[in-house]
């Protein structure tokens, strides 16, 4: 049994079992209790969890460097005296299910008591409104992963990226080597969807060369054979970092494989300006017969109506403002509107994807419908929000 997280409480003496046993709902829980604490076993659907609760007679103080997370999170752990220690097997692979299960204990936990939850495998600390978030809301690997970067050399390539985090989906964390400075960005974005499609059980073979849409080719190869091959890098390097990793390789097993990231680097070129002001001038022209017709839609219609607006997030602590699409869902005449956000934000996890959000009007940059999934023309949209209206 692998311990992979850890609800960590201001409160030294443990929840009430009884309470959290009614809200667990199953019928396969073992409780065992004694003086220093408690714990429980529970049979879930994917295979067992445990739960042990320790106490600390002084708080945690300084907490490793390593650790990320908002600094509210960081304080309450830094300042935790009660210790949930959750715990299941992954010696194989698994879909997110068990981790999900796992999740609803912690969130019942901090609904009970002040506290954050530490990731071990990702060395993550979430708050309890982000743990509710990551349980309620739609997938998404981030909030299960975290990226590093070392430098290894002073070469102009020497970047060494990798991610904490996979050992809870039964798989390796992967790796990639001789990268730029410019290239993280792109290695974030191809690193997380390698790993979301590893988590759901559909990642590439080890071994396997796998191709990409735009030609280019990579495998993933065992790093205990991939480091060896690493000119001029000391196995010392990767003290603490031993693995076992998937290194990220071209297909001749050479560490040249950062071309794969050369689509990706496209995603983060900032939109010309003048595309901008022509998508913000086409809003504020379409704005009113848009709300009109959202107002007037056939329940059976097709049509789904999409806005963009800017938010602010905070990647590297600096605001940053971030176009983002979401999908209305109420609008009523007051000068905004209530909306389901289809793409997250793709720096950080403080917009995700299927949040609630209310949107002003005047923050609106674009707007689109689609019919059966897909975006109409300008003439397209146009004709429906003019050239439909009652006579």
């Amino acid at each position: 049994m692998k311990e992979i997280y850890i609800v960590a409480t201001l409160d030294e003496a443990p929840v009430d079992y009884a309470a959290l046993e009614e809200e667990l709902e199953s019928d396969a829980v073992v409780f065992t209790g004694g003086e220093d604490g408690w714990s429980f076993r529970m049979m879930s659907s994917e295979g067992p969890i445990e739960v042990r609760f320790e106490a600390r007679g002084e708080a945690l103080g300084e907490t490793p460097d390593l650790l990320t997370g908002s600094p509210a999170a960081l304080g309450l752990l830094r300042r935790a005296r009660g210790f949930y220690r959750i715990g299941f097997e992954t010696e194989k692979a698994q879909p997110p299910l068990i981790i999900v299960e796992a999740l609803v204990i912690a969130r019942l936990l901090l609904e009970r008591a002040e506290g954050a939850l530490l990731d071990v495998s990702a060395f993550k600390v979430h708050g309890g409104q982000d743990v509710e978030e990551i349980v309620d809301l739609d997938f998404d690997i981030r909030d299960h992963l975290n990226i590093h970067v070392q430098q290894l050399d002073d070469g102009a390539t020497p970047l060494w990226v990798h991610t904490h985090g996979m050992e809870k989906f039964g798989a390796r964390d992967v790796e990639f080597f001789h990268l730029a400075e410019e290239d993280l960005q792109a290695a974030e974005s191809f690193l997380y969807e390698l790993c979301a499609d590893m988590a759901m059980g559909q990642g590439p073979t080890p071994g396997d060369v796998v191709g990409t849409s735009e030609g280019n080719a990579f495998r993933l190869e065992p790093s205990e054979t991939a480091r060896t091959r690493l000119l001029g890098v000391p196995l010392s390097a990767f003290d603490g970092h031993e693995g076992p990793f998937l290194s990220i390789v071209s297909p001749d097993g050479r560490h040249t494989a950062g071309e794969v990231l050369r689509p990706y680097r496209d995603r983060f070129e900032d939109e010309p300006a003048a595309r901008s002001e022509a998508l913000q001038a086409l809003a504020t022209r379409l704005l009113p017969s848009f709300k009109a017709r959202f107002l007037r839609r056939g329940l059976m219609e097709p049509l789904t109506f999409l806005v963009r607006a800017s938010f602010e997030t905070h990647p590297e602590d600096a605001p940053v403002g971030e176009d983002l699409w979401a999908e209305i869902l109420s609008w009523d005449e007051s000068p905004s509107l209530v909306a389901r956000l289809i793409d997250g934000s793709s720096r950080t996890t403080e917009w995700r994807k299927g949040a609630i959000v209310e949107i002003a009007e005047d923050q609106i940059n674009a707007l689109i419908v689609t019919r059966d999934g897909t975006p109409m023309d300008e003439a397209e949209l146009r004709h429906l929000l003019e050239g439909e209206r009652p006579s």
